[in-house]
């Protein structure tokens, strides 16, 4: 569906939109994706992480601008290099009534290792924790293995989970398809569970026993729309309130449109490509009895051949930023070096390729998500035709996100197209999921599809988590990141800038880890 075929038929609602019958304590969001599931432990990605933090709180929770907050923790502390304690908040309830304990954080905490099957894993997030204690009804002991000073940035990752609701004969208490049917999932959130339909709505509505803030809405309902031209047409139709990622050719007219309003954040999900560096033969590349990418001169060549200017620019409309690094300078242990996107040259790109062994290239098979991302397939489809340019024949592999990261976790991509969002604001979480030796139960290499490894940049990550003092961590950091980039284990492409746009009335403050939360939603009074 082409938004410019749709304009026509939306004006004659934009002349309305003011007018029309919205209920004020409704609101209906337009989400590009649907959560792959709602067990708030079974999958670290934005479309699931966004609908759990309307339904869960945390002990932290990250404000729009990734700075911890104080939330079902009032306070903490750290007693010893290793232990620290949270005093629980004494009004917090979950939406059944029953009063928020020291208990429910040990059995969240405890659960994270025994969810089976996560595709991303939360292990990501606790995999320093040594033991959690309940030392009374409203505080809580945490023990890392090691002196570990990203504890807090990891929990505001952690919603908190109800013992008496999730519990269950399962290892891990309530299942994942339990938890799905919405049996269990009971929170403290701002909203509580009503219904699900995969690839329908997910409907909302407000927790009257909620501890913070009173919210706006008396019901939220996400409605999946794939399509940034539908969830356009919906959202100047008057059918939906707010959507995710206007279409970046259409963006101004949405800027300047009297009816609408637009929110954005600064970006910092990096859009890359991951390059197989394992597989042998790789399942994408036919005709060869090696692997290609295990040279560092061909993956050095696909990045040379790569515009991530004319990307940004004209693929994405100006919502993007060309990147050079998996991180933007403001955040923690991103090297000022590598800001600058590097340049193109297809003529070094085809001399490398040469140099390594195929003056006449190869084919290759890259993967993308239909939807995931803003101009997903677009943006592959432009990497490929530049890949071409440069002798790498290469042709696009589309499917929609479920597929696609199934297929991704089974490692049946050469060459893939994803991105990661960074919600601590700190490099270390990024590496280690993106590019940490493949190790999920130790929270290594959770999205590290290409199964890149390398020992010194695993023991400098190590090293660094241990390491309390700010500015000798950044330099840990920073090492291993230009480690990674120079031996080309991973290709950044772009930044992502989060765009929401909503009905005149409405505003969002917009979120750097770009979530879509409906308590952050509120209306002109």
């Amino acid at each position: 569906m082409n938004f410019v075929k749709t304009r026509l038929a939306a004006s004659a609602a934009l002349i309305l939109l003011g007018a029309l019958p919205l209920s004020a304590a409704d609101l209906k969001v337009g989400v590009k994706s649907e959560p792959s599931s709602l067990d708030p432990q079974f999958h670290v990605l934005v479309p699931n992480m966004q609908v759990t933090f309307a339904m869960f709180d945390p002990l932290v929770m990250m404000d729009s601008k990734l700075v911890p907050q104080p939330a079902l923790a009032e306070s903490w502390k750290a007693t010893s290099d290793t232990i620290w304690e949270f005093v629980l908040r004494k009004d917090a309830k979950f939406s059944d009534g029953s009063p928020l304990t020291a208990d429910d954080v040990v059995f969240t905490l405890n659960r994270i290792p025994k969810v089976p099957n996560s595709p991303t894993a939360f292990t990501l997030f606790t995999r320093q924790i040594a033991k959690v204690e309940a030392v009374d009804a409203h505080t809580v002991r945490i023990t890392t293995k090691q002196p570990y000073p990203l504890l807090i940035t990891d929990l505001a990752n952690l919603p908190i989970m109800s013992t008496t609701a999730a519990s269950g004969s399962a290892p891990e208490g309530k299942t994942t398809v339990e938890l799905n049917r919405g049996e269990g999932l009971v929170g403290t959130g701002p909203f509580k569970f009503v219904s699900w339909q995969k690839g329908a709505d997910l409907v909302l509505e407000r927790n009257p026993n909620y501890w913070g803030k009173p919210v706006e809405w008396d019901k939220v309902i996400y409605r999946p729309m794939t399509n940034p031209a539908a969830r356009a047409a919906a959202l100047l139709s008057g059918d939906i309130d707010m959507m995710e990622d206007p279409p970046t050719t259409d963006l101004e007219q949405f800027k300047t449109n009297s009816k609408l309003s637009v929110a954005e954040a600064p970006g910092t999900r990096i859009v890359y490509i991951a390059l197989d560096q394992k597989g042998e033969p790789s399942p994408g590349i036919p005709g060869q009895g090696k692997n290609p990418l295990m040279d560092k001169r061909v993956r050095e060549a696909l990045s040379l051949a790569i515009d991530r200017k004319a990307i940004a620019e004209r693929v994405m409309g100006g919502v993007a930023v060309a990147a050079g690094d998996l991180l933007p300078q403001s955040m923690f242990g991103a090297v000022k070096a590598r800001q600058a996107a590097p340049a193109s040259d297809t003529a070094k790109a085809k001399a490398l390729l040469a140099e390594a062994g195929y003056p006449n290239g190869f084919q290759i098979t890259l993967g993308t998500p239909n939807g995931r991302y803003v101009n997903d397939v677009r943006v592959a489809q432009t990497i490929a035709a530049m890949w071409t340019r440069a002798g790498v024949k290469a042709e696009v592999a589309a499917a929609a996100p479920p597929v696609f990261f199934k297929s991704r976790d089974n490692f049946e991509y050469s060459a893939y197209l994803a991105a990661w969002g960074n919600s601590t604001g700190e490099m270390s979480t990024t590496l280690r999921s993106l590019v940490g030796t493949r190790d999920p139960s130790k929270g290594s290499g959770t999205s590290n599809g290409g199964r890149y490894s390398n020992p010194e940049l695993d023991a400098l990550l190590e090293k660094a988590s241990a390491t309390m003092d700010d500015k000798a961590r950044a330099e840990l950091l920073q090492k291993a990141d230009e480690m990674v980039l120079s031996d080309y284990g991973i290709i950044p492409v772009h930044f992502e800038v989060p765009v929401w746009a909503l009905r005149k009335g409405l505003t969002y403050a917009a979120r750097a880890d770009q979530y879509t939360l409906p308590q952050d939603v509120t209306s002109a009074k």
